[in-house]
């Protein structure tokens, strides 16, 4: 028996509330299945899909799924079958849920098929519970089967993100390499060790490996005094140098001089025609 999905409180995010804006090119165009979409139509929803669920603005020939774009192409299954299908993918468990925490796995799920962030904390531990108990694939039938996806996106409309007014657009935030999967590449590149030793072949040494962090990064820099900024030393100097400059005495009578213009004979002057004075 599964664990049922607990309740949490939403917040009041954009696509919450009804908006005033201009529509302009901001504005999320939807990618709809009709009765009489045609094949150019069929090929820009399956790019829009690839777009939404695998992040891809340019589609890698490895990621495609020819089953699913046949199926659509057919009218076999609806536009809902596919982004269900895409999300089951192994490329979606390759790019998204091997690289992420789970929590972090819901945040990107919300805004790659409901088109929002997260309500918050609470909302990310109840939709790792569903991870947790019915697995990734659970996980997307959930989704997909809410109340929210249905009366949003329907059958035949991919979905989009809702609203956006700043940041970047969600299918463009990169999935990858978050803090905790750094960290748990420097847990395998320790190989169980310590952050505070590292042992060599043939011998154990004590090495400032805790330094190689990067949230510890920052006060390693800012303990790092760099050459030339001795602000002490350049104050005494400069409080030197004006003591020994010696000013100019302003306090004596200037006796002014009249300089008597000298005439010059200018090549012109010569010029035929010309009268000298």
């Amino acid at each position: 028996m599964s664990i049922p999905l607990l309740e949490y409180t939403p917040n009041s995010q954009n696509q919450r509330v009804e908006g005033y804006e201009v529509p302009s090119e901001d504005t999320p165009q939807p990618y709809r299945l009709t009765p009489t979409s045609e094949v150019p139509d069929i090929d820009a929803i399956i790019w829009a899909g690839y777009r939404q669920i695998f992040s891809e603005h340019l589609i890698l020939k490895r990621h495609r799924q020819p089953f699913l774009e046949s199926q659509l192409r057919n009218r076999a299954i609806t536009v809902r079958d596919f982004i269900r299908g895409l999300g089951k993918t192994e490329v979606y468990w390759e790019l998204v849920g091997e690289t992420n925490s789970n929590y972090r796995l819901v945040d990107i799920s919300l805004k790659r098929f409901l088109g929002r962030a997260s309500y918050g904390k609470d909302e990310e531990i109840a939709w790792s519970i569903i991870i947790a108990t019915k697995g990734l694939h659970g996980f997307i039938d959930t989704l997909l089967d809410s109340e929210e996806y249905l009366s949003n996106f329907g059958n035949d409309i991919v979905p989009f993100q809702r609203r956006r007014f700043k940041d970047r657009p969600f299918n463009l935030v990169n999935p990858r390499y978050d803090a905790d999967y750094r960290n748990r590449l420097l847990g395998q590149y320790l190989e169980g060790r310590t952050f505070y030793q590292a042992v060599r072949t043939g011998e154990s040494v004590q090495r400032g490996v805790r330094q190689a962090i990067p949230d510890t990064f920052l006060s390693m820099a800012a303990s790092i005094s760099p050459g030339g900024m001795n602000y002490q030393r350049s104050s005494d100097r400069a409080r030197n140098y004006i003591s020994s400059v010696k000013l100019p005495e302003m306090s004596k009578q200037v006796t002014e001089t009249t300089v008597k213009p000298t005439e010059v004979a200018l090549p012109y002057r010569y010029i035929p025609g010309n009268k000298t004075t």
